[in-house]
């Protein structure tokens, strides 16, 4: 069994920046730096979204087009994170963010392990 671990989220102001971590434990620790990783988010009432994808190896990335010079998604396997950083928060950024791995990074397919984290909440609001 796959444990996700996300954390950093919180309240910013629109503008401000937070870095998301993304911790994976459990059956996927000796695998972890064989997959393509994402993060996604869910808003209040809209389906679960894919906002950013990275390889395996951390060199191919991929994003939404809102989050397109905003966001940055890094990796290191070593630690078994997958990290977001996010710059120029908008108020529509809103949402709780997941990771979870991805099927195709150039077409931002998704997929999962079977299991979701916890999340964690993103407000950007004044």
């Amino acid at each position: 069994q796959v444990q996700l671990v996300e954390s950093g989220g919180g309240l910013v102001q629109p503008g401000g920046s937070l870095r998301l971590s993304c911790v994976a434990s459990g059956s996927v620790l000796s695998t972890f730096s064989l997959y393509s990783m994402g993060w996604y988010r869910q808003a209040p009432g809209k389906q679960r979204d894919l906002v950013a994808a990275i390889s395996s190896s951390g060199v191919n990335t991929n994003y939404k087009d809102s989050v397109k010079g905003r966001f940055t998604i890094f990796r290191d396997n070593a630690k078994k994170t997958v990290y977001l950083q996010m710059n120029s928060l908008k108020p529509e950024d809103t949402a709780v963010y997941y990771c979870n791995k991805v099927r195709v990074v150039a077409t931002m397919d998704r997929a999962d392990f079977g299991s979701w984290g916890q999340g964690t909440q993103v407000t950007v609001s004044s």
